[in-house]
């Protein structure tokens, strides 16, 4: 049997355009993968976050049948109870799961979803949610011991990644690649798994550090920057570093390449709270002098009917009687009122009064199932260009900056999978019309392995 059977190389926010037309010619590693197999654009979850899109693709498994609608998710129904999810809210079996109780031996490093670490057939190596390396971040825990004796200095993500210290970020992104490629490089060699899926969060980072300086249609576009081609030359070490943890695998070894999601400039923000106010849906006791965020200032829920949450979508919630704690919209009123606001939403310009393509989506309507504490309304607008900003005191609708942070970028709905399958070669197949709920089906259906009951997503014809 070849080790590994199975390769997954994850790129968080890898995006599609840049890997298959743009730079293709600067990436040989993966222009081979994608000549000798399939390759395409995939549609991401909604929302395209990775938090949740990795466990989705890796469960088969929507937002709502997980009940993670991004990093933070609603605790409870009380109106400030927003919690980062991590991998403990995800009560369905991933891929490695499912391939360990069918005997195969697993090494899993990185993968969002998978703080803490919990026991699999093999080794567990925790994501970027995870404290510290001085909690256990590993399973078996001593591996955790074994890597700080490889690299002292492990680290788990790159830290404040927004902000302008550029150089620092960026000589950390190369740290942690580097890191993620020689740990799967030595989780092979020594432990021979029959599976091996890592995932570098650097991709998405240097997108949202370096992308103004890339891109002339960003509106803060940086020209003569010492850092034009720092995505440019991540993308290239990305592919170089694919090469040499390949020649460690078998050339029969079945590699699989993919991201979560896309990116794309940032145009934008849209300050969801100030439109809801300006709007007669969000009454505040009193508005704050200065950007503040929601939870900081004193709401009049007596007085209002919606409120928001930024992020790189809108999170829109209807205040309800009988479920919120001071709720105003009775539920015999509560599909016109979502009607109406959906209506109202998809009325938004941009700064100049152009129309914003607006997409609103309700739960009920795009998930299999609806668990946990879901919005009410799912708001994207312009494809994400633009994101949701929570905080209230700006007095304007638009905003040119992130409340989070200086960020460059926005996430984009579609992703990218490169399949290569040496038993099958395809010879440069283009994929159409698939989703990140495809991959575990596929995947499962190649390894003759029953799936579970209830998957979206289809077996691709790889």
């Amino acid at each position: 049997m070849p080790t590994p059977q199975l390769l997954i190389i994850g790129l968080d926010c890898m995006e599609p355009s840049l890997v298959f037309e743009r730079w293709r010619s600067d990436l040989p590693n993966l222009s081979r993968l994608m000549e000798q197999g399939s390759y395409g654009r995939m549609e991401s979850s909604i929302p395209a976050i990775t938090v949740p899109a990795w466990s989705c693709m890796m469960s088969g498994r929507d937002p709502g049948e997980l009940g993670i609608y991004g990093f933070r998710n609603r605790r409870d129904r009380h109106y400030h109870s927003m919690a980062i999810s991590d991998g403990r809210a995800v009560k369905v079996p991933r891929l490695w799961d499912i391939l360990g109780d069918n005997g195969w031996s697993v090494a899993t490093i990185s993968v969002p979803g998978t703080s803490p670490p919990y026991p699999v057939n093999g080794s567990l190596v925790s994501c970027f949610l995870t404290p510290s390396t001085e909690v256990p971040f590993t399973h078996p825990p001593e591996l955790g011991d074994t890597i700080k004796t490889w690299m002292p200095d492990f680290m788990l993500d790159v830290p404040q990644f927004r902000s302008e210290d550029k150089q620092r970020i960026l000589d950390n992104l190369y740290q942690l690649c580097d890191q993620r490629f020689t740990l799967a490089t030595k989780l092979i060699l020594r432990d021979q798994p029959d599976f091996l899926m890592m995932v570098d969060m650097g991709v998405d980072r240097i997108h949202h550090a370096f992308w103004k300086p890339m891109d002339p249609t960003h509106p803060q576009y940086e020209p003569d920057s010492p850092f034009a081609t720092a995505i440019h030359d991540y993308y290239c070490y990305v592919d170089t570093h694919i090469g040499t943890l390949l020649q460690h695998c078998d050339d029969d070894t079945a590699v699989l390449v993919v991201s979560d999601h896309g990116a794309r400039p940032l145009m934008g923000g849209i300050c969801i709270n100030e439109w809801l106010m300006a709007n007669g849906y969000l009454t505040l006791k009193q508005i704050p002098d200065e950007p503040t965020p929601l939870e900081q200032v004193e709401v009049d829920w007596s007085q209002t009917q919606v409120w928001g949450a930024g992020g790189y979508y809108a999170r829109i919630f209807l205040n309800v009687k009988g479920r919120e704690p001071e709720g105003t919209i009775s539920m015999a009123d509560y599909g016109a009122v979502r009607s109406r606001l959906e209506a109202q939403l998809k009325t938004l310009t941009d700064p100049r009064g152009n129309p914003l393509p607006i997409k609103v989506y309700t739960p009920q309507a795009i998930y299999q199932r609806v668990r946990g504490m879901a919005p009410d309304l799912i708001v994207y607008f312009d494809d994400l260009a633009w994101r949701s900003v929570g905080s209230v005191g700006s007095g304007s609708i638009h905003t040119t900056t992130n409340d989070t942070g200086p960020d460059d970028a926005n996430h984009a709905p579609f992703g990218l999978m490169i399949f290569r399958d040496p038993t099958r070669p395809q010879q440069g197949q283009l994929l159409q019309g698939t989703t990140l709920y495809d991959i575990l089906p596929t995947l499962l259906h190649r390894y003759q392995i029953q799936a579970p009951p209830g998957l979206r997503g289809n077996v691709l014809n790889l």
